[in-house]
């Protein structure tokens, strides 16, 4: 069966986001050596802005999928989906959250929109759409999650390869390189969902 297969994949991708996000924060490089201080040293520009652009992003993951976990009858694959996508990145949050800390930045950018996201740019749902993903029943709630959230994750990858060509902090580029890969493994997993439900 299609689904089981999804299923399979969805956990072994959370299972690798999970070893990955391990990794990143067990203070090792590539070749097993201490890293030290990293996210308190070399950072650019191209950094903060990862940083401060992608916790919103990954909130408003995490309220989507919340939305979509609140809802009875929701399709299993559907909800395994949400819940791996809030496991992931509430730890990416967090780290992040730290590194702005370290750097010596704010959350937010400071451009007056709630962390430098307009809805539509950058993959976000605009107000509209999350009010109507949080008012539709379970049917219709899962389609519209299922759609958004391949936008949203579109546009997080795009945000992500920004960083892996332009960051200089490496913690920060490792960690864009796992976003932009576990975040395409999902969307195809939404895909094939879109075509199963």
């Amino acid at each position: 069966m299609k689904l089981t297969i999804i299923r399979t994949i969805l956990i072994t991708a959370a299972i690798a986001a999970a070893l990955a996000l391990a990794a990143c924060s067990n203070g090792a490089d590539h070749a097993g050596m201490p890293t030290g201080h990293n996210s308190a040293g070399d950072f650019n520009p191209a950094d903060v802005m990862f940083a401060q652009g992608m916790i919103p992003h990954h909130q408003q993951a995490i309220d989507m999928s919340d939305m979509i976990l609140a809802k009875d009858g929701v399709h299993p694959d559907v909800t395994a989906l949400a819940e791996q996508i809030k496991a992931a990145q509430q730890p990416e949050i967090d780290t992040m959250s730290r590194w702005l800390t370290t750097w010596g930045r704010d959350m937010d950018p400071g451009v007056g929109d709630g962390g430098g996201h307009h809805g539509g740019e950058g993959g976000i749902m605009t107000e509209e759409q999350m009010r109507q993903l949080d008012k539709a029943n379970a049917r219709d709630g899962q389609r519209l999650f299922l759609e958004g959230m391949i936008q949203h994750h579109q546009g997080a990858i795009e945000m992500a390869e920004k960083e892996i060509d332009e960051g200089k902090n490496p913690e920060a580029i490792d960690l864009a390189k796992q976003i932009a890969e576990s975040q395409q493994q999902e969307i195809e997993t939404m895909q094939a969902l879109l075509t199963e439900i």
